[in-house]
């Protein structure tokens, strides 16, 4: 992925606090949600109230980091924004551009506290995507989505390793952003609180397919833009789709698959909507609510 030599977003910033300690049995679930990148236990808190955090004294200031991790996030951040004004602006509105705050070891949001063990989430209270900041050691060092196909062992192709993928948590999560912007994220949970916890369940699978193809099309129409994508990339996502799949980490996990239990879709039904996002590069092919999926 070419990505060195763009404009950064002005809108990412560091803050956190210290660690959090835990139970050996509550680190190795948070690290399957850390790794999985989409699930995010605090999802059930969307509902846009300030939640009073558990200390640590936080703080938020601007990025000034010049590692190559923070430069690459507000690189890709900078390109969601370019193409998420030009797709509102289309559809004759105004895009309203995200924070992206990222964290050392714990950060309060208007959705609770978070730890690095929760993974990058989108909190719809402060419309801010958080980030821990090791969360791009650990894909590279843990979750072998890159497919590192040259098999190089040079710094380089290392950093390099994965890039794609990780923008496409990026994208997924300004997804998310999106979907709150146009009202979807509301209505999804104002239907969630009047049904049993299987239909819940079903539509926040519609609405993690709905960003993932969301992601699909900010890819595509990036492309148009900049000329970014090199060789392997679309694979590379395609690749993390299929490995973040509700039905595969049931069966890494050695859980029995349970359907009723899903919240972001089979890996197969990840990666065909990204994959209809990408091929269409139309938000008005991302209609996750209607009709099979």
């Amino acid at each position: 992925m070419k990505w060195q030599g763009r404009q950064g977003s002005s809108n990412v910033r560091m803050g956190g606090g210290k660690a959090v300690g835990g139970g050996i049995g509550g680190i190795v679930i948070g690290l399957i949600l850390w790794l999985v990148f989409g699930v995010n236990p605090m999802q059930a808190l969307q509902t846009g109230q300030v939640v009073a955090g558990g200390g640590g004294g936080s703080t938020i200031t601007d990025a000034n980091d010049n590692s190559r991790d923070t430069q690459f996030v507000k690189v890709v951040l900078g390109d969601t924004e370019a193409v998420w004004h030009q797709i509102f602006q289309e559809g004759g509105a105004t895009y309203k551009e995200p924070t992206l705050v990222m964290f050392k070891g714990q950060i309060n949001s208007a959705c609770g506290g978070a730890t690095a063990a929760t993974g990058p989430f989108y909190c719809p209270g402060d419309q801010t995507v958080y980030l821990d900041t090791s969360f791009f050691t650990e894909m590279r060092q843990k979750f072998d989505i890159s497919g590192d196909q040259q098999g190089s062992g040079d710094a380089e192709n290392r950093n390099r390793a994965g890039d794609f993928a990780q923008a496409y948590v990026i994208a997924h999560e300004v997804g998310h952003h999106v979907q709150t912007l146009m009202g979807i994220s509301q209505k999804v949970n104002q239907a969630r609180q009047q049904v049993n916890t299987a239909q819940a369940n079903a539509l926040s699978v519609r609405q993690e397919l709905q960003a993932d193809c969301f992601a699909g099309v900010w890819a595509n129409r990036n492309q148009q833009r900049v000329q970014f994508l090199e060789p392997g990339d679309i694979d590379e996502a395609i690749n993390a789709a299929g490995k973040i799949g509700d039905d595969h980490l049931a069966e890494m996990s050695g859980r029995a698959v349970a359907p009723d239990n899903f919240t972001h879709g089979t890996s197969q039904q990840r990666v065909n909507w990204f994959t209809r996002g990408f091929q269409s590069g139309d938000i008005q092919s991302c209609d996750t609510f209607s009709g099979a999926i």
